[in-house]
């Protein structure tokens, strides 16, 4: 494995999708979920780390990129596995929990990168991850529009005897017409240290911003793409700049409203000469 990342690094991340679903809300019927002051959409950063985590684990297949939170896991008994291995049942009382930490590091590339707390059962501490995304919120208001649906079948005899015939049922189907989003995201090299995420971790994540929306495809997610990443790389691991003075020079305009399509939006990207000191704006998508 490459070398622990030296750098902070701050991005502005571009994505949108078209009628579709991008991110339901459970307590709300799966709605979209929706600013309800300014009924802008939202997205959150738990919706993007799952996706994240769903491509490392269907592209990496070596030791080392192991997804710790993935659907039907069980936590614990992951844990009770670090307890397990010879350096940490070797080490004395106190420095156990280090120890299982460090093996729980090294195996699992979700808690390399977005940390995690491991304190549930057998402990093995908490992560505080490098790598920490914000909301996505769209750039103008959406309107969730719902939609009725027909099933021409119908789950049991009883329900097919219940119609007389008629097989049909109702169902309900909510989407957005159009949203573009914009999230921010930071790489801190402190935190880094802590859990051993590296260059090569830094370029796998990359690779999963730009390509993770491939395979989520789903009914409710038919059309939703990667548009934008913008990475500002500092020369220092502890910045060289604000992030949020850094995310203001990149400005988003609707040329066309209502927007129904990506290019009814103008993206306005500084020069080089235009950043601050020690600070590198690579345009990746």
């Amino acid at each position: 494995m490459s070398e622990v990342i030296k750098n902070r690094y701050d991005f502005v991340y571009l994505f949108d999708i078209k009628d579709g679903n991008p991110n339901g809300d459970p307590d709300a019927g799966n709605l979209p979920r929706v600013d309800p002051e300014t009924g802008h959409g939202i997205v959150t950063d738990v919706c993007l780390k799952r996706k994240v985590r769903n491509y490392v684990q269907f592209t990496r297949n070596d030791y080392g990129y192991d997804i710790f939170i993935k659907e039907k896991a069980v936590l614990n008994t992951m844990i009770d596995e670090a307890h397990a291995q010879d350096e940490v049942k070797s080490k004395e009382k106190g420095e156990k929990t280090e120890a299982a930490r460090q093996f729980m590091c090294k195996k699992y590339y979700d808690i390399r990168t977005f940390g995690a707390v491991m304190s549930t059962g057998k402990n093995a501490g908490q992560v505080r991850g490098p790598v920490q995304l914000t909301f996505a919120r769209s750039i103008d208001q959406v309107v969730p529009l719902e939609y009725s649906i027909t099933r021409m079948a119908v789950a049991t005899e009883a329900e097919a005897e219940k119609q007389q015939g008629d097989n049909r049922t109702m169902g309900r189907k909510f989407t957005i017409p159009y949203g573009l989003f914009r999230c921010h995201g930071f790489v801190s090299a402190p935190f880094a240290v802590q859990t051993g995420f590296s260059e090569d971790d830094l370029t796998i994540f990359w690779e999963a911003l730009k390509n993770m929306f491939e395979l989520d495809h789903s009914a409710a997610r038919g059309h939703m793409a990667a548009r934008k990443l913008i990475v500002f790389k500092h020369e220092s691991p502890y910045g060289n700049a604000p992030a949020h003075r850094l995310f203001d020079m990149i400005k988003v305009k609707n040329s066309r409203s209502p927007a129904r399509d990506f290019r009814d939006y103008e993206i306005e990207i500084p020069e080089q000469k235009a950043l601050p000191p020690n600070i590198q704006l690579i345009e990746m998508l």
